[in-house]
């Protein structure tokens, strides 16, 4: 009797062990088959790339009164389409679910102004990056707000997901910060004074002052210069070893400068040129 109990709990034993190898070796393939549905071959297969971009930041990427998107981020990914020989579909998201929307497997590649930090390097793969920005702070020029030290206990407007949301949680624990989920949002914000300054990425901040004459970039860096780079899901090393490949040519055969000319250099002031945005090594 006791040793068929014994044999009894053995067999058991056995039974749940080859259980939770079974069931550790799904999670890595369900990973792994994650990503599969995002490597190049997958991608050629499909037919098309899945991008993820934003739809209200003139000029990286918005939707024109024609209805079409368009902007430099966008332009990207149309070439990053045509090197693959597959078409381009977008995905509009917001700062703060970009990363939801690799993890998901709703898109492929992420090309919405994303910058590159050591938190983010955690959950995504940056490929080479393709732009260098800062965070700046634009304000009413009759109330121009020119030192990080003129916000102490006053209202900075942000976006969620975004390093200057992040710079002001870290370094500027003194302001208070009103968040919002969309690039439409805060400016809109920003334009009923619900805070004294908005802060965001300086590149298109040049951009907005440039149609919005009585702002002005006051400050115009805060903290390093940071990269911009297109990201995919995390382990994609099959994409992310081919974006990083085509990002370089496309570097070497002046892409970003003509890029440059004609998404971004319109909608610049005549203070930003193409050596403050673009990384040419």
């Amino acid at each position: 009797m006791r040793k068929k109990v014994f044999f009894r709990k053995l067999f058991l034993g056995v039974v749940a062990s080859l259980g939770l190898i079974f069931l550790l070796a799904g999670c890595g393939n369900s990973s792994s088959s994650s990503n599969n549905q995002s490597s190049v071959s997958a991608i050629k297969k499909r037919g098309v790339l899945r991008v993820a971009v934003f739809g209200d930041l003139k000029p990286y990427g918005w939707v024109n009164q024609d209805g079409k998107r368009v902007g430099y981020d966008v332009t990207l990914a149309r070439q990053l389409a045509k090197d693959l020989n597959v078409k381009v579909k977008f995905t509009q998201v917001n700062a703060n679910n970009r990363v939801d929307a690799l993890n998901s497997n709703k898109v492929d590649l992420v090309l919405a102004n994303f910058t590159v930090t050591s938190d983010r390097k955690k959950v995504v793969d940056f490929a080479e990056p393709y732009m260098k920005v800062s965070v700046g702070v634009v304000s009413p020029k009759e109330s121009r707000i020119s030192d990080v030290a003129q916000l102490k206990g006053k209202t900075v407007i942000v976006s969620k997901g975004t390093t200057a949301e992040t710079y002001f949680t870290e370094k500027q624990k003194d302001v208070n910060l009103l968040k919002f989920d969309s690039k439409t949002q805060q400016f809109n914000a920003l334009k009923n004074k619900r805070g004294v300054a908005l802060a965001d990425d300086n590149s298109y901040l040049y951009a907005w002052v440039k149609n919005h004459p009585d702002y002005s970039v006051g400050i115009k860096t805060l903290g390093p210069s940071s990269a911009i780079a297109p990201a995919v899901k995390k382990g994609n090393s099959s994409l992310l070893n081919w974006t990083n490949k085509d990002i370089k040519k496309l570097r070497q055969n002046g892409f970003f400068e003509k890029a440059y000319n004609s998404d971004l250099k319109p909608y610049f002031s005549s203070e930003v040129n193409s050596a403050d945005i673009l990384i040419n090594k």
